[in-house]
């Protein structure tokens, strides 16, 4: 029988050995069985909480393939720390005719799964608890329960104690600068320019954004909302609670009477007056902002998705290009860091105009179109001929192996036997299976080429009706999506010749083009336009057919 191990520990603080601990708890337990171990799946530093673990879905994609007969693992809390996923987990092995063990329990049945997933549940909660009483009474103590805030350093060793800090002096006049420029009426953004300017090195090294300094005002979250800075630690202004559905922590801000409010003098950074007069301002913005039905306000930030939204990039500093204004395109590593020379913006129509135009005229040519479907056709019958190669090899390699199994066999029939058999048999074995393993892989991939024989036509009528449907002030999301599909990225370059900005074109089918005329798209054409200079087209990753799903 072929077994996999699964092992995973749950903190990046405790031993990385603790992996190959469990492999070898796993592995002894398989040899006693005489099963042949075939994989390993294991998750490092990742909570057994959430079941949204590399390996551990690996371990059920490949539980759906039938790649082996038994899953072991060191105990079932190492499979999930909920009884819903490790109850889901043993549905779906059970369904796919898959056995599940532990070494101290051997085969898990559905009461091992009741019981100990639910005792895994409650330790589970009983540890937030913990954590939790233990964060309290930091926190009450004056002690940071959390990370290091910027203008603070840890303060290590039994004179420091846990979760002490220390104001670091030139941190600490950095945010003093931060409050002074946003109380006489610079905004973040500016702010952030300013100090990427002057060099300033910002959190963990890193250059300063201007959500860096604005935070969330109800998380409390940016150097302005930070109530440390003026000598007051504000513990528990959120929740945190995970999605089952992604794993991914979700915050929920607290209302005031939850939070947990402790002076500490000693870490005060700012006057109450400079601070007083930041949260005045900032309370004004925020009023302007609510009252703005017009303007770029915050409260509009979910703005609709665009044709080209997370396509665009500068090709300066390899920033996106986001919308600065109504229906402008800038770059973001201009406008929010300062970091980027590149101050040209381009309009939403001109940039999609373009783009559609460069589809439409250079990439779904029937000429090109059919000299693709040609090389696709040669490279799947080339893909055919390889596989069927490797068929026979791998037949011929699965009857060698039968033959000694048999050999064995007859050997010990006859009365013929010596321990060393068993190791030699074992290994065989696995052989066996790892090649019948092959075999179904083998036969699952590569389906039949179905090519549509107006292929290009029917690109063409999408791009165009999707021309008419911009034009019209309207959208068709069907086909938006199969033109953003075909781009990798559009690159946005200030033009050498003057105003306007150069657009480059990666994408899918990009590589077509240069399969096509066996060299790299650099061709020139006029603007249609009559902004910036032209679309060209880049080969994308290369000629990759399985890539270009036709």
């Amino acid at each position: 029988m072929r077994a996999v191990i699964y092992a995973r520990y749950s903190s990046d603080q405790q031993r990385e050995a603790s992996i190959a601990d469990q492999i070898e708890v796993c592995r002894r337990y398989a040899e006693r069985q005489g099963w042949a171990v075939v994989e390993h799946y294991t998750d490092a530093a990742l909570s057994g909480a959430s079941r949204h673990r590399p390996a551990f879905q690996k371990l059920l994609r490949d539980a759906g393939q039938r790649r082996f007969e038994v899953v072991l693992c060191e105990a079932i809390d190492r499979l999930g720390r909920r009884l819903a996923d490790t109850a889901d987990l043993q549905d779906r092995l059970a369904f796919h005719g898959v056995r599940l063990f532990t070494p101290q329990l051997g085969e898990i049945t559905t009461i091992h799964v009741a019981v100990m997933g639910m005792m895994a549940q409650v330790a589970l909660k009983d540890l937030a608890e913990k954590t939790r009483r233990g964060q309290l009474g930091r926190a009450l103590a004056g002690r940071m329960p959390g990370g290091k805030a910027y203008g603070y350093d840890v303060l290590e060793g039994d004179a420091g104690g846990r979760g002490k800090r220390r104001i670091n002096p030139t941190e600490a006049e950095v945010v003093r600068r931060i409050f002074r420029l946003f109380a006489d009426g610079a905004s973040p953004r500016a702010i952030a320019k300013r100090l990427n300017a002057d060099g300033v090195p910002g959190p963990d090294g890193r250059c300063w954004q201007d959500t860096t300094i604005r935070g969330q005002v109800e998380r409390g979250t940016g150097i302005l909302n930070n109530a440390l800075y003026v000598g007051r630690l504000e513990w528990n202004r959120c929740s945190y609670v995970k999605d089952p559905e992604t794993g991914k922590r979700v915050a929920r801000p607290n209302p005031p009477e939850a939070w947990e409010v402790v002076d500490v003098p000693e870490l005060r950074i700012v006057d109450a007056t400079l601070w007083d007069h930041a949260k005045a301002r900032q309370e004004s913005i925020s009023f302007t902002m609510g009252r703005d039905d017009q303007g770029n306000a915050l409260n509009r930030a979910h703005r609709r998705k665009f044709l080209l939204s997370g396509l665009l990039t500068c090709g300066c500093c390899g920033a996106g290009y986001t919308i600065m204004a109504k229906d402008r395109y800038g770059c973001a590593g201009h406008r929010s860091k300062g970091t980027c020379g590149n101050d040209r913006t381009i309009s939403r129509m001109n940039i999609e105009r373009r783009v559609l135009s460069g589809l439409k005229e250079r990439l779904l040519a029937p000429e090109l179109i059919q000299d693709f479907i040609d090389g696709f056709r040669a490279e799947w019958e080339a893909a055919q001929t390889n596989r069927e190669a490797s068929r026979r090899h791998r037949e011929r390699e699965l009857a060698s192996v039968e033959r000694k199994i048999a050999g064995i066999l007859k050997a010990i029939e006859d009365g013929l036997y010596h321990e060393s058999m068993k190791e030699r048999l074992t290994t065989l074995e696995a052989d066996k299976a790892r090649l019948l393993a092959d075999g179904e892989d083998a036969d699952t991939g590569l389906p039949p080429i179905l090519i549509h024989p107006n292929l290009s036509e029917l690109y063409r009528r999408k791009v165009e009706a999707l021309e008419d449907a911009l034009a019209a002030g309207v959208e068709s999301a069907e086909a938006m999506e199969l033109v953003r599909a075909m781009i990798d990225r559009v690159v946005l370059t200030p033009s050498p010749a003057g105003a306007g900005l150069d657009a480059n074109l990666h994408g899918e089918l990009a590589g077509i083009l240069a399969v096509c005329e066996g060299v790299a798209q650099t061709h020139k054409r006029p603007d249609p336009c009559g902004t910036g200079r032209q679309v060209s087209v880049v080969a994308g990753a290369g000629f990759e057919p399985a890539t270009f799903r036709l």
